[in-house]
């Protein structure tokens, strides 16, 4: 039998974070139940009927029926696309094969085309959807936790060419995120705790209180504990603000690169292989790099990287370069992979650095000589 699923049902446990960024402002709503109720919480924002959603081939048996039921209750004509999952989805040939699609269905532009996967899914639809008719309604409902505090929120959208990681793309802002908590009871532990990297992320930023109460909580967040929906909700309230001051990465939004310079760098390396790595692991040994590097220029006590890389390692991730299974490139292929990153301003190399836990800043010129050295010695040459 279906149920109505209007947004009036919402659970006590809930949360919701609103983005406050005018006529494109947006709720994200994180809890259980909300793949079910996606038709009913659509409806009540979107003028639209139509829907293209876009999915992979791991979560479609998981949860497309149960999204196609709700939108079909709430009088959304739906069509789906189901792509192979991993990394290299985010490709040319995959967002022409999007875009047909979406342009096949008939999304006009209130229309939505809807994200039913994690970043990769999200990031190559939220491209399609926003170069389709020059932009068209997108609903994002991130499936895995680095998708829910990170990858859905705040409008950047893109694909990965063989020069780097989203070099193409996009800012187009979702109009609804839905992070179905329940999802990710059916997350690999290695999927999860990539996700958990992200979330560690924010607190390393600029909140060191988050980043403490994730060492002491970080076991009932994993279990699916309430410390999991309230981590949730503390990461997008906090990538919200930093996407609400500074849009564009003009600024202040640079700062949520913190481990991506080295991390990107890593995942090129390794051809985005996600046997060898997948994302979160990159920015997880990225940010550990990042602290190192940050003690090496005198910049921040070696004992605040000692701490990061101790919280990082007892939840399961890597740390280390030497942890990538696999032979690496020589340094000098990775320095050219973070000269090719997108963070690069006038050929200069810009990093995030740090003063501390909780004390990230933007750096800009780095010099590459002491990269590489720093590099090179973090590869035990």
């Amino acid at each position: 039998m279906k149920v109505s699923s209007r947004s009036s049902e919402r659970s006590e446990a809930e949360r919701l974070v609103h983005v406050p960024l005018g006529e494109r402002a947006y709720d994200i709503l994180i809890g259980p139940g909300l793949i079910g109720r996606a038709g009913g919480e659509i409806t009540s924002r979107l003028k639209g009927r139509r829907a293209a959603i876009v999915t992979d081939e791991n979560v479609a048996p998981l949860y497309l029926e149960a999204l196609m039921d709700s939108l079909q209750t709430d009088g959304i004509e739906a069509v789906s696309l189901t792509l192979p999952a991993g990394e290299k989805t985010k490709s040319l040939e995959h967002l022409a094969t999007v875009t047909d699609m979406v342009l096949a269905a008939r999304i006009e532009r209130n229309d939505a085309v809807i994200a039913l996967g994690g970043g990769v899914i999200g990031d190559l639809a939220g491209f399609a959807a926003g170069i389709v008719r020059r932009g068209v309604r997108f609903v994002q409902i991130p499936t895995s936790l680095l998708a829910q505090v990170d990858s859905s929120v705040g409008g950047k959208t893109g694909i990965n060419t063989r020069h780097g990681k989203n070099l193409l793309g996009v800012f187009h802002q979702p109009d609804l995120v839905l992070a179905d908590t329940a999802a990710l009871d059916t997350l690999s532990e290695r999927e999860f705790r990539a996700g958990y990297a992200e979330v560690a992320k924010y607190g390393l930023i600029d909140q060191p209180d988050f980043f403490a109460w994730l060492e002491k909580n970080w076991k009932p967040m994993f279990a699916g504990g309430p410390e999991r929906i309230e981590a949730i909700a503390i990461a997008c309230q906090a990538k919200s603000d930093v996407v609400v001051e500074d849009e564009r990465e003009n600024g202040r939004r640079a700062l949520l690169n913190l481990g991506h310079t080295f991390g990107h760098a890593l995942e090129a390396a390794t051809q985005y292989d996600s046997a060898r790595l997948v994302h979160g692991e990159g920015v997880s040994i990225g940010m550990v790099l990042a602290y190192q590097f940050s003690s090496r220029l005198n910049l921040a006590s070696p004992d605040d990287a000692v701490r990061v890389e101790k919280h990082l390692k007892s939840v399961g991730l890597p740390t280390r370069i030497d942890e990538i299974p696999g032979e690496m490139p020589p340094t000098e292929k990775l320095l050219d992979a973070i000269a090719q990153d997108k963070k690069v301003k006038g050929g200069k190399l810009t990093f995030i650095l740090t003063r501390g836990i909780g004390e990230a800043f933007v750096a800009d010129d780095v010099p590459s000589s002491e990269v590489l050295s720093f590099l090179e010695g973090k590869r035990g040459k």
